[in-house]
């Protein structure tokens, strides 16, 4: 009897000790195990990479995470001063303790740049600072450890070790972060002025404009800016508005307004607006509708409405790419949560692109023709420019040789209707002469352009270059070979150890990836340069899943950004390039690429 009891206790033990793991996991069992101490559950690990580097690693075990925010660094070793911590980005977590929070699980490493040390060996005594939880609801209290290091003699000449190169966009991150309230506001007003020149921003010239005259000859001067104001305002709201919740949740907003369903329905409308420039008809809303918004908002309010949402449709399908500013803005309000002060500097960016907006479009209505044929022709003008823009945004969701035939016709029809193929009388005045003038440039353009169409050119600024291109150095342009996700990219690197890895984040609805595929890429000094690289391309046009996560995997907002992997497949950040960069400045950056890794 007593056998068969003790057989019957070890068999309910065995069962109980095997069912103890699901049971945790469904918060149900009984037997759970005791936690583990925290140097198990978080263990520590760190060495010297360089004179002027660190490197820190934890290992965490399973059903435990670490805190992405909760990361701090102290030096107890005077005249050696560290720099930010850099680390990866997290995966969110809904936190009893803290929220929605980036997490880290089973091992996370981070880099230490060092911003000041002394030129000789030096011990370094640096005290670390986390907090982790277990899944099953309990948290440590914040871990601090204290780590000695020896850094090895620094071959600068200096007092202070050179600081570690780091990305455009991580140096804004950083600036934002320290620099004060105020300045950080100017800081990025003057960044927006700057991206208010880009080509991207152009296509929202013509838009305002034909806001403008669109209201006719009887617009006053404060009409004209009152409605570039509206304009410029809600540009900037939707940037703050938006882009706070990109950088918060990681989301591609303006990527989610490429879908060709939107575009080709905004093409439309500026389509639309062109034909009403021509007279075939007045665009204008319901007679119940314009009462109703007389009686609410005043007379003129209907015309602010109006600008105001299409400065909000503007900044979102129309704005630049992410560049540099917005992309720093951007990974500071991820990394830090700080929505006050990135949704402020992100209002400040789009105020600084808007601010030539509102000199021309106020200009635009202080020099309209107060009345007569001319202004039939202004008209005429702005609605040639609708349509371009129509053109210009159907190139992102149309085959190249489609939007190269209708840029042909754009320059083609208006040049016979400014009399390029009549004889002008001898009688005819100056203006009809210039008009003339202008129609024949356009009519030799569009002609060039159905050339190169034919030839098999697909750049609308240089129709004619694939000829010459072809007879100096055929097939020059590097081969991308495609990365659809986490995975290929990772089977990508492990397969080429020996390589350094280029990746390029593209979409077709993005102008500047398109800037440097076209200028930068079939540059032929940087083509041979990227020879010895392999190329990579994430093309993120259609913004799936897996283009989403590959986004993330690397903190990025949207194209375009060029990574630089070195041969052990980890990525150089502080070679990292958002945007468009002109050929002479990437092939210098080539050309540094390792010492900045």
């Amino acid at each position: 009897m007593t056998g068969w009891l003790l057989m019957v206790g070890l068999m309910l033990a065995a069962a109980a000790q095997a069912a103890n793991p699901l049971m945790n996991k469904l918060g149900l069992a009984p037997f759970q195990d005791e936690l583990l101490p925290a140097d198990r559950a978080f263990q520590l690990q760190y060495q010297v990479a360089g004179p002027d580097r660190l490197k820190l690693q934890w290992q965490i075990a399973e059903g435990y995470y670490l805190y992405r925010r909760q990361f701090q660094l102290r030096s107890l070793t005077p005249g050696v001063e560290p720099g930010p911590l850099q680390l990866p980005p997290g995966k969110p977590k809904k936190d009893p303790e803290f929220g929605t929070t980036e997490v880290y699980y089973h091992q996370v490493e981070a880099r230490v740049p060092l911003r000041k040390r002394p030129p000789q060996a030096t011990p370094l005594t640096l005290e670390v600072r986390y907090q982790g939880c277990a899944e099953r609801g309990v948290c440590y209290p914040p871990i601090v450890k204290t780590i000695q290091l020896r850094l090895p003699a620094s071959s600068s000449p200096t007092g202070d070790a050179e600081t570690a190169p780091v990305a455009e966009q991580d140096r804004i991150a950083r600036a934002i972060g320290t620099q004060g309230f105020w300045l950080t506001l100017v800081s990025f007003l003057g960044f927006g002025i700057l991206l208010a020149f880009t080509p991207c921003c152009f296509p929202m010239l013509p838009i305002l404009s034909g806001i403008i005259v669109g209201h006719g000859h009887r617009i006053t001067t404060i009409r004209a800016f009152s409605l570039s104001l509206a304009y410029v305002i809600a540009s900037a709201l939707t940037y703050a508005a938006f882009g706070l919740l990109a950088g918060l949740f990681g989301a591609n907003l303006q990527a989610a307004f490429q879908h060709p369903w939107v575009i080709a329905i905004f093409s439309g409308l500026f389509v639309l607006l062109a034909l009403s420039m021509f007279g075939l008809y007045e665009l204008q809303m319901p007679a119940a509708w314009q009462t109703r918004l007389s009686r609410l908002q005043g007379r003129h309010s209907g015309g602010l409405v109006h600008a105001a949402v299409m400065g909000t449709l503007s900044a979102l399908i129309v704005g630049p790419c992410v560049a540099a500013p917005l992309a720093g803005a951007l990974i500071y309000v991820g990394q830090t949560g700080d929505a006050l002060l990135g949704g402020a500097a992100l209002f400040s960016l789009g105020l600084g692109m808007g601010l030539p907006l509102i000199a021309v479009g106020t200009s635009a209505g202080k020099l309209l023709p107060k009345a007569g044929l001319w202004m039939n022709t202004v008209k005429a003008v702005f609605g040639v420019l609708m349509l371009g823009v129509a053109i210009w945004m159907l190139e992102r969701i149309l085959p190249p040789s489609v939007t190269l035939l209708l840029w042909a016709l754009w320059f083609i029809v208006p040049a016979i209707y400014l009399g390029a193929a009549t004889p002008l009388p001898e009688s005819a005045s100056h203006a009809r002469r210039l008009g003339k003038a202008l129609g024949v440039v356009m009519l030799t353009y569009g002609i060039l352009l159905l050339i190169g169409l034919a030839a098999g050119s697909r750049d609308v600024f240089q129709p004619l270059k694939i000829l010459t291109v072809r007879a100096a150095s055929p097939g020059t342009a590097p081969v991308f070979r495609p990365v659809a996700s986490v995975a290929d990219l990772q089977r990508a690197l492990a397969r080429n150890p020996d390589r350094w890895v280029m990746l390029d984040f593209y979409a077709d609805w993005c102008v500047s990836c398109k800037e440097l595929e076209r200028e930068t890429f079939a540059d032929p000094s940087v083509a041979r340069s990227l020879t010895g690289l392999l190329t990579l391309r994430a093309d993120v046009t259609a913004n799936d899943r897996d283009q989403r996560q590959l986004l993330r995997r690397f903190g990025l907002i949207g194209p375009p950004a060029v990574l630089f992997f070195n041969p052990q497949g980890e990525e150089c950040r502080a070679a990292r390039l958002v945007g468009y960069v002109p050929p002479r400045q990437f092939l210098d950056h080539l050309q540094r690429l390792e010492r900045l890794c």
